[in-house]
């Protein structure tokens, strides 16, 4: 995986584009989520498949359990992401959302915590030791009515901002009739290669919070 870690070191904007499903726009049914993970020239270098089972993608879908496998072109898996079945509510604050990032798969690469707030969406970024790394702060509201909606990444002090995942509003056709997602990271070229995996770990935890359901924000 030494290839893998190089490449990844590289890059400080990462688009991550949900494939659309043709079975789920036509009949509305929840089907297993499959993503490309394409680099600044949009060129395709992963891409990731959600596992699950029927019942939670149809009856539990924005709090849903899963584990989603990153893999290269060669189909060699790199990023392996756990989300286990928690709460989505800031009125249960000791049940809040965590997802586990492992790179390479088997190993810790880190955490992302929802931190409980009564209305702004807020995470940390942990390393493999559970140590706070970064912050996570969304908008007021992520409804993002013709426009991008930004979570800002910040250092711990919540005051300096050094990037941001980006879910972008890509045309109202598109996202009513597909619910397609379509996001952006961008974060320093020079920051720890295992915490660029757990921001793509993050940036899946924000899709299924926030845009799931929402018609990605209309």
């Amino acid at each position: 995986l030494i290839f893998f870690f190089s490449f990844i070191e590289q890059l400080d904007r990462i688009i991550i584009h949900q494939q659309v499903e043709l079975l789920e726009a036509l009949l509305g049914t929840e089907t297993c989520s499959k993503y490309e993970i394409k680099n600044h020239l949009g060129q395709r270098v992963y891409f990731a498949v959600e596992e699950n089972v029927c019942f939670d993608r149809n009856f539990c879908s924005p709090i849903r359990s899963f584990t989603i496998r990153i893999a290269d072109n060669t189909g060699r898996e790199v990023i392996t992401v756990n989300r286990p079945l928690r709460c989505n509510s800031c009125w249960f604050p000791c049940f809040l959302q965590e997802l586990e990032v492992q790179s390479p798969p088997g190993t810790i690469a880190g955490y992302v915590v929802q931190n409980w707030d009564p209305f702004l969406p807020k995470f940390t970024i942990q390393n493999e030791s559970k140590e706070d790394v970064l912050k996570i702060i969304g908008p007021y509201a992520t409804c993002g009515c013709f426009e991008d909606v930004d979570f800002e990444v910040k250092a711990l002090n919540e005051m300096t901002t050094i990037g941001k995942i980006s879910k972008y509003w890509s045309g109202f056709v598109n996202n009513v009739f597909t619910n397609t997602a379509n996001f952006g990271i961008q974060v320093p070229v020079d920051l720890d290669v295992r915490i660029k995996a757990v921001m793509i770990g993050a940036c899946f935890l924000i899709d299924l919070m926030f845009f799931e359901n929402s018609l990605d924000g209309l």
